[in-house]
């Protein structure tokens, strides 16, 4: 049986529910939804939507290098967006935070997010090797 080790760092938000920031199982850490909360404030960055998903990006990279890993370790990015016309702000700002090989993504439009923002991105990263 795998067991699972958490991962918390007070440079990401506080998880706002009975979730974890990101969770360690076998050779992968499954990283919660972020939302573009300010983790000092926890408040909504700005209603920006360039701002927000820069933020989101940030909040992902704390836990990632909180967990001793780094962005180049990302394999999957799950990005949800309350208006899919953003998604060429998501390529931008991705394309700004990750180098090539960039990690395999989705990208759906979803009705409502928690807090009604605009962006929630959740990761997996690959720890084995």
């Amino acid at each position: 049986m795998t067991k699972l080790k958490a991962i918390h760092t007070s440079n990401a938000p506080s998880a706002i529910g009975a979730y974890s920031q990101a969770i360690q199982a076998g050779d992968f850490i499954y990283i919660s939804g972020q939302i573009p909360l300010d983790p000092e404030t926890m408040q909504i960055v700005s209603e920006d939507f360039n701002i927000q998903v820069k933020q989101v990006l940030d909040n992902l990279k704390a836990i990632i290098l909180a967990s001793g890993r780094k962005l180049s370790d990302v394999v999957k990015l799950n990005v949800y967006l309350k208006d899919l016309s953003n998604f060429q702000s998501v390529n931008d700002a991705m394309s700004k935070a990750f180098d090539e090989p960039y990690p395999a993504r989705a990208a759906v439009e979803v009705s409502r997010l928690p807090k009604d923002v605009l962006v929630e991105i959740d990761a997996i990263v690959y720890i084995g090797d």
